[in-house]
């Protein structure tokens, strides 16, 4: 059995020079990959910690709306946030992406180095 993958691609959908799919269609779900503070050729655009969340969110609400689909199909949300100390911010801002019944999150703390502040992955339903 062959395991259907489709690409999910166009121009509202930010690019990336590196090996990986922005998203992917496959059984009813849309996989998306993690999202940072980038503009729509993939460059890193830096800032405090409340402007790099909040360009992650818009660029994975980008691509959840080039599949049809609203941020309230989002069934999981998994989110890395590199400086503790930001954690209030960050469910402030999540606040203003997501409404309940929230969708299943994890938040991992501590993991992404000194070029990010914040990046977000995602799984939607169709």
């Amino acid at each position: 059995m062959s395991i259907v993958k489709e690409l999910l691609s166009g121009d509202a959908i930010p690019k990336s020079h590196l090996p990986f799919s922005p998203a992917i269609r496959s059984g009813g779900f849309l996989f998306i990959s993690g999202q940072a503070s980038v503009d729509g050729g993939g460059k890193i655009v830096p800032g405090n910690f409340e402007e790099e969340c909040r360009r992650s969110f818009d660029n994975l609400k980008k691509i959840v709306e080039a599949a049809g689909l609203t941020m309230d199909h989002i069934v999981q949300v998994r989110n890395y946030v590199a400086n503790q100390d930001d954690l209030v911010k960050f469910n402030e801002i999540y606040r203003a992406y997501f409404s309940p019944p929230f969708p299943a999150r994890t938040t991992l703390i501590g993991c992404l180095g000194t070029v990010l502040k914040f990046e977000v992955d995602a799984i939607a339903r169709y």
